[in-house]
């Protein structure tokens, strides 16, 4: 897991490190009993604050996704993954397509995450952006 921290996002750095943990969860790239990088592994590369990681692992901890143990580190407790989300699913390939096709007609990163965040909002209801924006 590497964490990659946006620092003109406007979204508080520990959240980022949140978001991109629950991502990679949602996304079977981490699974129960896989061991997150320790704080001094993320502060080398990302040149952040420890208290900052910390933080970020505190609040996955409250929300039951991981688990920390006393000298071995922080270790994955629950996926947040689904089926329909996984690296072979059929909607992820064409997203992927989709996505592919936004960029060879010229949209850029941040035209596309407005594209998504604006159908997204449509569709689930609520303000979106600040999820999309932290995950940059």
């Amino acid at each position: 897991m590497e964490y990659r921290i946006d620092r003109n996002s406007g979204v508080a750095t520990y959240l980022q490190i949140v978001q991109q943990t629950k991502n990679a969860l949602r996304l079977g790239l981490l699974a129960p009993g896989d061991k997150l990088p320790t704080a001094k592994e993320v502060v080398a590369a990302t040149a952040i604050n420890p208290n900052t990681v910390l933080k970020a692992y505190r609040e996955l901890e409250r929300e039951g996704l991981v688990s920390p143990r006393p000298g071995l580190g922080t270790f994955v407790l629950r996926s947040l993954a689904r089926d329909e989300a996984g690296s072979d699913s059929p909607l992820r390939a064409e997203l992927a397509d989709w996505t592919a096709r936004a960029h060879r007609a010229g949209l850029s990163r941040e035209d596309v995450a407005a594209l998504v965040a604006s159908v997204v909002e449509r569709e689930f209801g609520g303000d979106v952006t600040e999820h999309i924006e932290g995950n940059r």
